[in-house]
């Protein structure tokens, strides 16, 4: 029990900082919408090279050696602490190289039962990752706070010293003559992919909820509760990879699947499940991802259990390779607009699907057996049906656990700041990172929270994509905020995403993908929302970038024609990447027969707030506080109980005591402003806030 234990918290300390690279190099592409060259430092996943050197790949897996790099590893997860992104994204580099070369040590080790823990370690310590997010709602411990990043180092720490006092760090296997053989290469490949799958699909359980998604009411899976619907199923997979030649009673279905996790069967369903996980909308494909998360789990112990019979330094390196081509690929997918032959790998998201099957299918075929493979799989099942289960269910039973601690938070209730008075925001989200690359979900919900908008549309807000750490911003803004989430287009849809936040719940909505024939797929949601028994509908949308002409053309007609067919009182809340009066600009305003909530206000370029069918009170601008690029824009209404006799305000005013206190906008960003802000506070600036009186009003 002591020795599992130990070596899931070593998995656990492998998964953290395994997934934690892709994202800290996006960091700076992200910024500079092009490739930076700090995507060089995916390099250091590539120190398996180094066992390849004859001799030096025996100092660096002898004991000593492997018990220096696993301090270092767990002394890198410290980079969280570092005073800049680039010290950070260096100290994780160093730790993630390391964590490649103890991989390297354990599972290639002479001991079959180092083999056999370290294996077990993996699978137990993916279990470990995944309950911590649940705890974290979504979030990774060691990245969340310093004081979280801490707690996590003194465990793998103890873990870590531990494992170096046990002395089972004994060296790597000597190579046999079989390992010359060319069956490694289809090892290296599906195990490559195997990597891939596992952290963009589930290394967080939220995701596949994410790529399946469809507008309300019929939304499909939501991540609360429907996550652990898939930590159950990765738990039956790995149930499902152990068998006995002896087994009894439940055993004996165990013994039925013993050769399930080769079987080209499965791997028929396994492809089709993830084929189904993509194709199909909301229930369907989300069944699809269940199947294919147990099938993932059901060939994980026997990926390993073959890789650790192949060469370690060609092996490791060549799926190293795999998955940092195919995270990149899938970067490409999305990003095809901003990067060097984009055009040739936009929305090709099947090719991954097809790559990973096919390179799946070819371990699984190809892959090499060893005459100590029978020992090891003793070995394997021993630990599995012994203390590991029990470690197991308890990893699962307290993810579970983790939805129970927050099931208070799924409640909304919420009270208008007065009677029919709704307030509208819209800010670019950044996907949660601030402008030097640190978490800013606490500050940005507390700035949210502070605007006092009943309905909040975010741009750039998914994130639960393996480069942007599968963080589900959504429901974990939803639960901070108590508000309902609409996630807008899907995950596999390949936009940045845009979200609606609403403190009144969803009647209806519709997602879309824009009309963009050149450029980036912009994504927008037409949706219902009961304003304490009013309907009122929004638009909301990012628009394409400024130099694709032809796509913006067509999104603004599209905008424009759900903005015109709207039933109810509108509210417009767009990024429209167009100056006040361009050629956009008023086809949506004439085209929608909407109102620009302030036409006055010239400087602006991005955000655009408009309206139909309700009466203007207020209208701020505040500045991003260094939380993203963009400032977040905020629009006060009065809804109507008669929409057929709507007076709007003309006269503007920004002298606070000309306005009633009910509809006065929240003091915690100061007063009114002339110019830009660029203190790095959120203050209202640019001649804001403003409010709108009748003519007749004294």
């Amino acid at each position: 029990m002591r020795e599992l234990i130990r070596e899931t918290v070593l998995g656990h300390l492998f998964w953290t900082l395994f997934q934690a690279l892709a994202p800290m190099i996006w960091f700076y592409p992200l910024n500079e919408l092009e490739i930076s060259g700090y995507e060089a430092f995916a390099l250091a996943l590539f120190s398996p090279l180094l066992i390849g050197i004859p001799k030096l790949g025996d100092f660096l897996c002898n004991r000593w050696s492997t018990a220096v790099l696993r301090l270092i590893s767990v002394a890198s997860l410290a980079s969280f602490q570092a005073p800049s992104t680039l010290q950070r994204l260096i100290i994780l580099c160093l730790g993630c190289s390391c964590a490649m070369l103890v991989f390297c040590a354990s599972i290639f080790s002479s001991s079959p039962k180092q083999r056999a823990l370290s294996i077990w370690g993996l699978v137990l310590g993916l279990f470990a990752f995944l309950t911590g997010r649940i705890w974290f709602t979504t979030f990774v411990p060691a990245w969340w706070t310093s004081r979280s990043n801490s707690i996590v180092i003194a465990v793998s720490a103890v873990a870590v010293i531990d494992k170096i006092m046990s002395g089972d760090d004994v060296g790597i296997r000597k190579s046999t003559k079989s390992e010359s053989s060319w069956r490694w290469i289809p090892m290296g490949l599906g195990f490559g992919s195997l990597l891939y799958v596992t952290q963009a699909l589930f290394g967080e359980v939220s995701v596949i909820c994410r790529w399946v998604v469809e507008g309300y009411p019929e939304t499909g899976p939501m991540p609360y509760p429907w996550g652990a619907a898939v930590l159950v199923a990765l738990c039956f997979g790995v149930i499902l990879s152990t068998h006995s030649h002896e087994a009894r009673g439940f055993g004996i279905i165990l013994s039925a699947c013993s050769h399930v996790r080769r079987s080209f069967v499965l791997w028929l369903v396994g492809s089709a499940a993830f084929l189904s996980l993509y194709l199909c909308p909301t229930w369907s494909g989300f069944a699809g991802g269940l199947v294919f998360a147990v099938y993932t789990m059901t060939i994980w112990p026997e990926f390993l259990l073959r890789l650790s019979f192949c060469p370690p330094a060609k092996t490791a390196s060549l799926a190293v390779l795999v998955w940092l081509v195919e995270m990149l690929f899938s970067v490409w997918t999305v990003a095809y607009n901003f990067v060097p032959g984009g055009t040739f790998t936009r929305e090709k998201t099947l090719w991954l699907i097809v790559s990973a099957a096919v390179t799946f299918a070819a371990a699984i075929l190809f892959a090499p057996e060893d005459k100590d493979q029978k020992e090891l799989s003793s070995t394997n099942e021993t630990m599995l049906r012994g203390s590991g289960v029990w470690i197991l269910f308890l990893l699962v039973a307290s993810g579970l656990g983790g939805y129970c601690y927050r099931y208070p938070n799924q409640t909304v209730s919420h009270q208008p700041k007065a009677r029919n008075v709704l307030t509208a925001a819209i800010w670019t989200y950044h996907f949660g990172y601030d402008n030097v690359g640190w978490p800013s979900l606490e500050r940005s919900a507390e700035m949210l929270r502070e605007t006092e908008a009943d309905v909040i549309t975010l741009l750039e807000s998914d994130a639960s994509k393996p480069y942007l750490g599968n963080n589900d911003l959504g429901m974990w803004l939803g639960e901070k905020l108590g508000m309902y989430v609409d996630f807008g287009p899907s995950t596999k849809d390949h936009t940045w995403g845009n979200l609606i936040l609403s403190k009144y719940p969803f009647v209806k909505s519709v997602h879309h993908l824009l009309p963009s024939p050149h450029g980036e797929l912009a994504p927008a949601i037409t949706a219902m929302v009961n304003f304490t028994g009013h309907l009122v509908d929004f638009v909301v949308t990012h628009m394409g970038n400024d130099r694709d002409v032809i796509d913006r053309d067509l999104q603004a007609k599209f905008l424009s024609n759900e903005l015109k067919t709207a039933e109810n009182p509108v509210i417009f809340l767009g990024y429209v990447t167009s100056a006040p009066f361009s050629r956009d600009y008023v086809q949506l305003t004439n085209g929608g027969n909407v109102k620009d909530i302030d036409e006055t206000d010239r400087d602006r370029w991005c955000e655009y707030i408009m309206y139909r069918g309700l009466t203007r009170l207020g209208y701020a601008r505040v500045s991003h506080g260094g939380l993203s690029d963009t400032e977040i824009q905020v629009g006060r209404f009065l809804v109507p109980d008669d929409s057929d006799d709507v007076k709007d305000n003309e006269r503007i005013v920004t002298n606070t005591k000309e306005v009633d206190a009910s509809i006065r906008f929240s003091t915690r960003f100061g007063g009114f402003s002339d110019g830009h802000n660029w203190v790095e506070k959120h203050r209202y600036h640019m001649s804001t806030p403003k409010y709108f009186l009748p003519r007749n009003h004294s």
